[in-house]
């Protein structure tokens, strides 16, 4: 009996994989000393083979007892290692350590008993060898445990090819052996170790198929254990029929090649848990091709013995039959495997197109030279390349010239994928165009296969994977967006973004010599415009100022729109260029402008609408703000100067020109302030010899300038839109303070002035009946002084809503009469009560036949046409006694009357000396006495 025999079946326990697990809480994680343990079995390999050759006689204890030496040490390094792994790796690698320490036990007997490493009977050392045998079946009985779930039935079926042709081959060998030496061998336990053997490469053909990728290096090392236990197992049953010391050299060989193997496996072992991350077990080729192998290798040496003349056995040929039935159905279930495999290939693949194609992003996958392997797009994609024409060009061939930097970048940054998200570049397609696309993701990709026309080699390296989404709509929509971000949306000017980059840019190339100026334009009158005829008059007022100045600048010139109505010109030319430019977009927008008609407006509608301008050179020391600065203070500057002019910046104004300045800027902030007050001044008839009524005069007292005279300020108000709603706040405080004076039983009626801009504004009725009922004032005490230039701007306008309010009691007075262009045709038409002649009527009447003659002819004309007179500037007494010899019957002046506060008007009414009245000739009553009732 053999020692080698018995011990080798032991070591079955070596296919027991110790559990996936994780080092225990609390141990620290050993590492296996495999080198140091490679190096002593190499060593004592080399003492074996120089005991054998030098000193055979010594063998019979040495051989053993260098065996069991290795043996104790590798086990207690097991259990060393063990302890640092948790649980079910322990155990596991607790009982290849005590199946180890059984053998160990056995080869020791054996060194002492000196019978040598293959005994020819059974001894002592069998005790702890038979001993280590149900230890390994429980081993390779927990490795069955293990592995349930996870070894398939082809697993199966490619072990028990193995199994059968193992079992095969070694019947033959027995055979041959057995009729060699006549009979069989003196212990028939002998025969049951190379049967052991068979089992355990089987098993260990199970395990390599059966474990995770993770551990299948380490079941092939103990696979490999099992092949060197074959050998012991072979050479040990071949000793027992034939000793040798050839066979007790190899047998020892082996051994400590199978120790070797079993180290090399516990320490490629990871001893860690499968996560669900990790791949699913498969199987090996290597196990199919060990199976395989196996079989044929077996029918082919029954074949090639039965060609020498050797006679097959039943059992052989049972055997054989066998393989080749199994191999048939193995064969089988690998085609069913291929083709099943295919078609999930095939609907993988269909999914993948599917995805891919349907996807917005296009993919396309560059080798290590930049050129194209794969399209995702191709075929199917706006860009109309089809695969062929698209796989093994460079991608840089189809990229524009203007942007292989932003390739360059991609590409250089495939290791950083970071770096290469966000570039856009154009691509060009099939039809010419050159649609943009961003790079999404950039990832490195494995070593590419080359193409079927490439030379071998061609693929080595990495590539990159490109992931481009088509941006085109959104690029246009990002320049649409950037456009409208830069472009005034009401006249389509570059807005006041855009000026300030195009005065930055201007500013930059002056340092550069080039010469650059800013024209600053704002509209005279174009408040009034939005007041009266509506904003969407304004807007389409500001249009067609947008069309001329597009039409008058160079190309060269930017024009824009800063707000309002404000506008600017950058000019690229020198200060007198500029100026002469400025002058020519003063001649284009100077004039009457007509108002497009608009729903709710007059169609008839016209203003008046010149600009001013302020002009001044960029300097390169002056930043933008400065540069706004200078050209808003000459612009400043223009206003001042009475408007429609041009000035450039250092153009100093005179003192009028502060005064308007300041009077134009602090104007709209007067009322709120309290600073408009009323005056009124009396006008008197000189045959009722009291004063008859009063005429409301506005005065604004300024904090800084003091008293500012009504002619001084109430043009700024109509140019800057303000006279509605200040004569609003007349109509409202005169009517109030008149129902006062009413309340006291004063028979008096009240004069208030109305501006042109206010009856045109269409609310000049609903404001004059507003006031009165507020008030409750009858109309008729009311009189409405308009001028004669709101019938020749507007004469239908104005006699439409004249005679509303005439219709509801008021009385109309034509102010200043005979200083514009009076026209008598208006006085036949119109609804005029009153005339008031103008002051510059009475400058010489009193020595002037002609000035008196024209004083009496309108006074005439007022009596033929049923028109009261009012002579308006009345202030020498010599005025006075030549306007009643004229026959004038009413009369006002600072002779009769000064502008007087409300708090005094009861005073200076009672103080009235009616003594200046004496030479007055007595005259019928007229309008102003007749439609006010004394004692009313």
């Amino acid at each position: 009996m053999t020692a080698s025999g018995r011990t080798g079946s032991l070591l079955g326990s070596w296919p027991v994989l110790p559990a996936p697990g994780v080092p225990a809480p609390g141990t620290a994680e050993l590492r296996w000393p495999r080198a140091a343990v490679l190096g002593l079995l190499g060593v004592l390999a080399l003492g074996l083979v120089l005991v054998a050759v030098r000193w055979p006689e010594a063998s019979g204890w040495a051989g053993p007892a260098v065996l069991a030496a290795a043996s104790s040490c590798t086990a207690v390094l097991l259990l060393r290692h063990a302890r640092s792994l948790d649980r079910p790796a322990s155990g596991s690698w607790r009982t290849v350590a005590l199946v180890v320490g059984l053998l160990a036990a056995g080869q020791t007997v054996a060194a002492v008993s000196g019978a040598g490493v293959n005994p020819t009977s059974a001894g002592p050392q069998d005790v702890p060898m038979l001993l280590a045998v149900p230890v390994a079946l429980l081993g390779c009985a927990r490795l069955v445990r293990s592995a349930a779930g996870r070894i398939s039935s082809r697993v199966v079926l490619d072990a028990a090819v193995a199994l059968v042709a193992l079992a095969a081959l070694l019947e033959v060998v027995s055979e041959q052996v057995l009729a060699d030496t006549g009979g069989l061998p003196a212990d028939l336990v002998t025969l049951l170790y190379p049967g052991a053997s068979v089992l355990l490469c089987v098993v260990g053909l199970v395990t390599f198929a059966g474990v995770s990728e993770s551990r299948r290096r380490a079941a092939g090392w103990l696979l490999a254990s099992f092949s060197c236990l074959t050998l012991l197992n072979g050479t040990g049953a071949l000793a027992a029929v034939r000793p040798s010391v050839g066979f007790d050299l190899l047998t020892e060989i082996a051994w400590l090649g199978m120790l070797a193997a079993g180290t090399l496996a516990l320490a490629a072992d990871p001893g860690r848990s499968r996560t669900a991350e990790q791949d699913a077990s498969t199987v090996p080729l290597l196990g199919v091709v060990i199976s395989y192998c196996a079989a044929f290798g077996v029918v082919l040496l029954l074949l090639v013995g039965r060609v020498l003349g050797r006679t097959i056995l039943p059992v052989e040929a049972v055997a054989a039959c066998l393989l080749l039935v199994l191999v048939l159905v193995r064969s089988l279930m690998w085609a069913a495997d291929g083709a099943r495999l295919t078609r999930r290939v095939l609907r993988t693949e269909a999914y993948f197109r599917t995805l891919v194609h349907g996807a917005a992003d296009i993919t396309i996958v560059l080798d290590h030279d930049g050129r194209i392997t794969w399209d995702s797009g191709a075929g199917s994609h706006p860009h109309g390349w089809t695969a062929r024409e698209l796989e093994g060009r460079p991608l840089a061939d189809f990229v524009h010239d203007e942007d292989r930097a932003e390739l360059d970048a991609v590409l250089a940054a495939g290791a950083d994928p970071d770096q290469g998200r966000g570039r856009v570049f154009r691509l060009r397609s099939r039809d010419g165009r050159w649609p943009a696309y961003e790079t999404v993701r950039v990832v490195p990709s494995g070593p590419l296969p080359a193409l079927p026309e490439e030379p071998a080699g061609a693929g080595c390296g990495a590539g990159l994977v490109l992931h481009l989404r088509d941006v085109d709509d959104r690029r246009q929509n990002e320049l649409e967006l950037e456009r409208m971000a830069y472009t005034d949306y009401l006249t389509g000017l570059p807005n006041r973004a855009r000026l300030m980059a195009a005065l930055d840019s201007a500013r930059a190339r002056t340092t550069e010599g080039d010469s650059a100026c800013l024209l600053l334009l704002d509209l005279d009158g174009f408040k009034a415009v939005n007041d009266i005829a509506g904003h969407d008059a304004g807007d389409l007022l500001l249009g067609a100022v947008a069309d001329r100045l597009r039409a008058t600048v160079r190309d060269r010139d930017l024009v824009g729109r800063l707000g309002g109505d404000e506008f600017a010109v950058v000019v690229r030319a020198g200060l007198a260029e500029s100026t002469a430019l400025a002058e020519r977009i003063l001649v284009e927008l100077t004039g009457v402008h007509r108002a497009v008609p608009t729903p709710g407006t007059d169609p008839d509608l016209v203003f008046d609408v010149s600009c001013s301008i302020g002009v001044t050179e960029l300097h390169p020391a002056d930043d933008v703000p400065v540069t706004f600065r200078n050209a808003d203070l000459a612009l400043r500057a223009a206003k001042a100067a009475g408007k429609g002019c041009v000035r450039r910046h250092g153009e100093t104004a005179d003192a009028a020109t502060v005064r308007r300045t300041r009077l134009a800027r602090d104007l709209p902030d007067a009322l709120s302030r309290g600073e408009l007050r009323l005056l009124y001044q009396p006008v008197v008839g000189v045959a009722e010899r009291r004063v008859l009524g009063l005429e409301a005069l506005v005065r604004w007292d300024h904090p800084a300038l003091g008293e500012v005279a009504p002619d001084e300020f109430i043009p700024l108000a109509e140019d800057d839109g303000l006279i509605v709603p200040l004569q609003r706040w007349v109509l409202e405080r005169a009517t109030a303070e008149l129902a006062v004076l009413l309340e006291q039983g004063r028979d008096l009626q009240l004069g208030v002035n109305i501006s042109a801009r206010h009856l045109q504004s269409g609310s000049l009725v609903p404001d004059v009946s507003a006031a009165l009922a507020r008030a409750g004032v009858p109309a008729r005490r009311l009189m409405l002084e308009v001028t004669e230039s709101l019938f020749i701007s507007e004469p239908d306008r104005g006699g439409g809503d004249l005679q509303t309010l005439h219709d509801l009691g008021c009385v109309i007075s034509l102010d200043d009469f005979g200083r514009g262009y009076s026209t008598f045709a208006y006085l036949a038409r119109l609804p005029v009560d009153v005339l008031k002649m103008d002051r510059e009527f009475l400058a010489g009447i009193e020595d002037d036949e002609r000035s008196a003659a024209l004083v009496l002819s309108v006074i005439e004309l007022g009596r033929r046409l049923a028109i009261d007179v009012v002579a308006e500037g009345v202030e020498t007494p010599g005025q006075l006694a030549a306007l009643r010899a004229l026959g004038c019957r009413y009369l006002q002046g600072f002779l009769l009357g000064r502008p007087t506060a409300p708090a005094d008007l009861p005073a200076v009414i009672d103080a009235l000396d009616a003594d200046l009245l004496d030479a007055a000739v007595p005259l019928t009553v007229g309008t102003l006495g007749a439609t006010v009732p004394v004692g009313e």
